[in-house]
């Protein structure tokens, strides 16, 4: 058995792409448009894992609530810089909802509302303004 991806289903295709490829560095391996089902579907990974693949899909002029189910926990990336990586996103107007107090774990979502996990490779000791920062919203 191979494992192949993650499907999520994405409101904004243009702002999830700038979350997880600018925001996450992960880059575009492959897009499939479906004019006939009135779909986009894109893959991506991690430069590190390339057949671990996160896909995501769009339905065209879709309104359903996709929700935030409990059923589905999260994704999880190993980074090589806890402080930048969350940085960079808070910089891009993302909310760090789980500090990296710790210097190794740390919690965001994506703008449709996936719990993205940030496991520092390693450790790095407790920084400011992280070490104090609390808790905001789920995560």
């Amino acid at each position: 058995m191979k494992y192949l991806h993650t499907m999520i289903r994405v409101h904004d295709l243009d702002a999830t792409l700038r979350f997880f490829i600018e925001g996450l560095g992960l880059r575009e391996t492959r897009r499939m448009e479906n004019e006939a089902g009135k779909y986009t579907l894109v893959f991506l990974a991690a430069d590190e894992t390339p057949n671990a693949e996160i896909e995501l899909t769009h339905n065209w002029g879709s309104e359903e609530d996709y929700g935030s189910a409990r059923n589905f926990g999260h994704l999880a990336f190993r980074v090589p810089d806890i402080y930048a990586t969350c940085a960079r996103l808070q910089s891009m107007g993302y909310t760090i909802h789980r500090p990296p107090r710790d210097g190794h774990m740390a919690f965001v979502k994506s703008p449709d509302r996936i719990s993205i996990e940030l496991l520092q490779d390693g450790h790095l000791p407790p920084q400011e303004p992280w070490a104090s920062m609390p808790n905001t919203g789920s995560w």
